[in-house]
């Protein structure tokens, strides 16, 4: 195999994997449509049906414990009826998208973890991670560390999920 052969080789054995990476983060934009809870949305695109949204990098309290409904009416008077940028990592077990989700820039994540209203989910990589905001809101006894509520993670492993309906 001479030279040239063995570089189109590799260059081909390259491409399914930038084709994966060019797809794994893609964009959304639409309105908000319906607030779940702390921590999932409901965008519907131009001319689409409403998409479920799991912001990344955060995890709020279930609807049902302590601290959850204000977590996701905190997040209803900020997004609902507003237009939001999406950038799309992963899917979840329950079929909705994770992602970043932006406000006219801001990073909605950040803005939840810094006003006390959701925590910050431990990441490998750093920059998903808002353990600064974090910290901020844990010192400045903001929202959910007033209120002394439990990790959704921990809960959930005592008394399980307790969405209300999912859907809008």
């Amino acid at each position: 195999m001479n030279t040239l052969t063995r570089i189109l080789v590799q260059v081909l054995a390259l491409l399914p994997l930038i084709a994966c990476a060019a797809a794994s983060a893609r964009e959304l934009r639409g309105v908000v449509s319906h607030v779940t809870d702390g921590d999932t949305i409901w965008v519907r695109p131009a001319g689409g049906p409403a998409v479920p949204v799991r912001l990344q990098g955060i995890d709020a309290p279930e609807i049902c414990q302590a601290f959850g409904r204000q977590s996701r009416d905190a997040l209803a008077a900020r997004l609902l009826r507003r237009p939001v940028q999406v950038t799309i990592r992963a899917r979840d077990i329950h079929h909705r998208s994770v992602g970043r989700v932006e406000l006219q820039g801001q990073d909605v994540g950040a803005w939840l973890v810094a006003g006390g209203y959701a925590w910050s989910t431990r990441s490998r990589n750093r920059s998903d991670s808002y353990a600064d905001e974090q910290a901020q809101a844990r010192q400045a006894g903001r929202g959910l560390w007033a209120a002394a509520a439990q990790e959704p993670r921990l809960f959930r492993r005592r008394h399980g999920s307790c969405h209300e309906a999912a859907s809008p």
